[in-house]
């Protein structure tokens, strides 16, 4: 079996999609008798059973939540000085990458072992600049970071995508060879999320959310990226014609602003937000729920997180986008994108029907289980090692 030098330019772990992915693709890999180093930032939570190199503490950067920053700058110079001694050290076989700076960094590493670079696709890099506002869409720089992320893309010996959208998009913006690409899409342990009555019961207790109301659910990062602006824009207009509901808003950070923005829109007497939740204890809230929402902007990145919304059998309202359909395919119900109205009947027609709620629901969960196993994608990954071990670094 293989040593791995994964990187992970990020506070790993902090409770969210891209950890997660991380994380079972180290314990698949772990499982598979392979020996994973992950090296990443100070900051962020440690998990039994793997083996995290960080950098040195940085008192002043706590951060844990998703997006650019000026910081990273200097976070990633510290992180391969990091990843050059653990390359020295270890004497890794591979380099996986997980994110743009990664690559960037993976690329040094691996040119400096003369051994291959995989790189963890999971968005386009001037896209989420755009997306978090980082720079505006006119912006003077946008051209150089395309061609930062154009290089980038192109160093790796081999590219692991989430979407058949990533796959058009760095072939025909990127100029990427289809044949560094690699089509792997998440995994998810349909033992832990599953429907579960008992937890329910207990968790609406403790909530004190009444018994005839709906649940509805959303679990991740609360920014507007995510669409939590949206999704707020969407609950009076849902309300208008359906009292009987509550949404449950999981994750973090900026839980205080939207908890105060759901006041000044009257709408917090229907609103429970519980902040942040580690990944252990996400499922119990999935099984709570009737509904699950996700109003994620970005046409091109992976949403994973419903992955956890179909293993908990909840019929998911999303944007209609190309990645969300690859994943739902035709068992989402879609919504117009940045259409609060839309989006509010797509909730509205699940809650009217109970039967169609529940056949979504249990085809949703059949679907997940036999496409997205941690089994199957940990196969992938080690087939991809192969070839680029075979063949040695290009």
């Amino acid at each position: 079996m293989y040593k791995i030098l994964m990187i992970a330019p990020t506070p790993f772990f902090a409770d969210r999609g891209c950890h997660v992915r991380i994380y079972g693709e180290v314990r698949v890999l772990q499982n598979m008798g392979n020996k994973v180093s992950i090296y990443t930032y100070h900051n962020g939570r440690n998990l039994p059973g793997l083996d995290i190199k960080r950098i040195v503490n940085i008192p002043w950067y706590n951060k844990l939540e998703a997006g650019p920053s000026y910081h990273k700058f200097y976070l990633d110079i510290l992180l391969l000085l990091k990843s050059l001694e653990g390359g020295t050290y270890e004497r890794p076989d591979i380099i996986h990458a997980h994110l743009h700076e990664g690559a960037f960094l993976g690329n040094i590493v691996a040119k400096f072992r003369n051994i291959p670079l995989v790189f963890d696709f999971q968005g386009s890099l001037s896209g989420e600049i755009i997306d978090h506002n980082f720079l505006k869409k006119k912006s003077i720089f946008l051209n150089l970071f395309k061609k930062v992320e154009k290089f980038i893309n192109n160093s790796a010996d081999a590219i692991i995508i989430s979407s058949l959208d990533s796959a058009v998009r760095l072939q025909n913006g990127f100029g990427v060879s289809a044949d560094k690409l690699y089509m792997i899409k998440d995994g998810i342990d349909t033992e832990k999320f599953k429907p579960d009555e008992c937890h329910s019961i207990e968790i609406r207790r403790k909530l004190r959310i009444s018994d005839n109301r709906k649940i509805i659910i959303y679990q991740g990062l609360l920014n507007k990226y995510q669409g939590i602006d949206f999704l707020l824009q969407t609950i009076p207009l849902l309300l208008k014609k359906n009292k009987g509901v509550h949404f449950l808003i999981i994750g973090y950070p900026n839980v205080d602003e939207y908890r105060n923005m759901a006041r000044e829109k009257g709408i917090e007497d229907f609103i429970t937000f519980i902040g942040r939740v580690n990944y252990e204890d996400t499922a119990k809230y999935l099984s709570l729920a009737d509904i699950a929402v996700s109003a994620k902007l970005s046409k091109t990145e992976w949403n994973g997180k419903l992955l956890y919304y179909m293993a908990s059998e909840l019929p998911t309202v999303v944007f209609d986008t190309k990645v969300n359909r690859e994943i739902l395919g035709d068992l989402g119900v879609y919504a117009k994108l940045d259409n609060p109205t839309s989006f509010a009947e797509g909730i509205g027609s699940l809650l009217s029907e109970e039967r169609v709620r529940r056949r979504l629901g249990i085809s949703l969960r059949e679907r997940v289980i036999k496409n997205y196993s941690w089994k199957s994608v940990g196969k992938k990954i080690m087939e991809v090692y192969q070839e680029l071990l075979a063949r040695g670094r290009n």
